[in-house]
């Protein structure tokens, strides 16, 4: 199979990955400098939310050529659990308790039934 075979499959995958880093930094960014003014911090988040938006929505027009809208949402889910954990633990410095890995786990396992055939 040729690599354009799988571009419909990954593209929006890799796609939802690049823009839910972009999300997390607009919505959790700025509680690494709370001194920063509230409206700043507003402005800036939704500068940063634009370029999301240049990714996440070509990943789900493009993804919904091979998933269904609610798989589309559930890989983007997943992702922005998997990024949001990273992120809190080497952005704002917070330890990723048992109780977390377990509650984004029992996610996971629930977003795994919406690709049962």
């Amino acid at each position: 199979m040729s690599v354009g075979t799988y571009l419909p499959w990954l593209a929006p995958i890799v796609l939802l990955i690049l823009s839910n880093v972009f999300m997390t930094f607009a919505w959790y960014g700025h509680l690494g400098n709370m001194a920063t003014p509230l409206w700043i911090a507003v402005f800036t988040s939704w500068g940063i939310a634009f370029f999301e938006y240049w990714l996440a929505v070509p990943a789900n027009r493009i993804g919904h050529s091979v998933y269904s809208a609610a798989q589309l949402k559930t890989i983007q889910e997943v992702i922005t659990l998997i990024i949001f954990a990273g992120f809190s633990a080497f952005w704002l410095k917070e330890s990723i308790s048992l109780n977390t890995v377990i509650g984004f786990g029992l996610i996971a396992a629930g977003a795994a039934f919406v690709f049962r055939g």
